[in-house]
């Protein structure tokens, strides 16, 4: 069924956040388990993550441009794995899993199929995050023409400022980046960037016009044709648990959560309409670029009693009253059992995070 008003809209746009970032922990777990981080395989993960952000915060960006509340402080657009990949028929399970050209082949291509051209647009059952990305679009374009659909954008809570969002290594600056929306150009032009980065059309490998970013689906396919070889990837485990690891790799488990849900929270900080929006951007590149990845790469460095590798859960943490104070004390008791993530819990106390 079309979508036919602004609620259906409202509600349809949460679920593309809810894929957005359903995407991203598989994604970073292929990548931490490649042992060379700083092969171009590793890279081109990266790249897939860093553009799925910003797709997350672009789609935000069209559901408060339309008058809706985005609701990170919840755990609604949290995955927990294994999932089904939401809406997709037919059914895709995404799974933690170490990287392998299987793996990119059975999930990470299907998530980033390009779309057909005689596609139809499908807004609730879809094979292609183009054939659901085209049904919003043609949503706004209908509800644009019979009601005053930006009557209310919410400039003042959209991630917008061009300073906030910079390609990484094997990204290309003019396939898109941040998009204040508050018209039917600026919506179509945000959705745009988020196709033609992620799974484009059926005949196009790149992203950009001067042809140096693949997209998503083409730079997955490197790796599997052996233009970007994976190396060596760690043996991690599919979707691991906290509670099956060692006592003392617990905690460090736990901490991974704890700052990965903070990332949420802070999504909500930014997207919230109060002063030092750049700030709390500062703060979610700290806790993803820095913490995170410190953490995850201590995990699947951590050799368990079987000979496989530890490696970050994602698992949903629940926190009480004091969020931060509760994620400093999980990282001073990791600080005790391993001194090497001493600055993990440093650079935590000295973040000026307001939740």
């Amino acid at each position: 069924m079309p979508i036919t008003t602004r609620k259906e809209l409202h509600e349809h746009l949460e679920t593309a956040i809810e894929v957005e970032l359903s995407t991203v922990p598989a994604y970073l777990y292929a990548m931490y388990s490649i042992e060379d981080r700083g092969s171009e395989a590793a890279l081109l993960l990266r790249s897939i993550v860093v553009e799925e952000m910003l797709h997350a915060a672009l789609v935000t960006n069209l559901l408060l441009a339309t008058g809706g509340a985005p609701d990170f402080h919840s755990t609604r657009y949290m995955p927990r794995y294994p999932m089904n990949l939401p809406h997709h028929d037919p059914p895709l399970v995404v799974d933690l899993a170490p990287c392998s050209h299987q793996s990119i082949e059975r999930l990470f291509m299907r998530i980033e199929q390009p779309e057909a051209r005689e596609a139809p647009a499908q807004p609730d059952q879809f094979e292609t995050l183009g054939q659901f990305y085209h049904a919003l679009e043609i949503a706004i374009e209908d509800l644009a023409l019979t009601s005053d659909l930006f009557s209310d954008s919410q400039r003042r809570s959209q991630l917008s400022d061009p300073r906030f969002y910079r390609p990484v290594e094997l990204d290309a600056e003019d396939s898109g980046g941040l998009v204040l929306i508050e018209d039917l150009a600026s919506a179509i032009e945000a959705i745009e960037i988020i196709i033609h980065q992620g799974e484009g059309l059926s005949d196009t490998r790149w992203a950009d016009p001067e042809h140096q970013e693949l997209t998503h689906y083409y730079k997955l396919l490197q790796i599997v044709e052996g233009a970007s070889p994976l190396g060596q990837v760690r043996p991690v485990p599919t979707n691991p648990r906290t509670v099956d690891y060692p006592t003392d790799i617990q905690p460090v488990s736990e901490l991974f959560n704890a700052v990965y849900r903070l990332m949420y929270l802070v999504m909500g900080r930014i997207f919230s309409g109060d002063e030092g929006q750049g700030r709390s951007v500062g703060v979610m590149y700290i806790l993803m670029a820095d913490l995170l990845a410190q953490l995850g790469g201590f995990l699947v460095e951590a050799r368990l009693d079987d000979g496989s590798a530890a490696a970050p859960t994602f698992e949903i943490h629940e926190f009480d009253a004091m969020p931060l104070q509760e994620t400093l004390d999980l990282a001073a008791q990791v600080a005790e059992l391993h001194p090497e993530l001493a600055e993990v819990h440093a650079t935590l106390n000295g973040l000026d995070l307001m939740l």
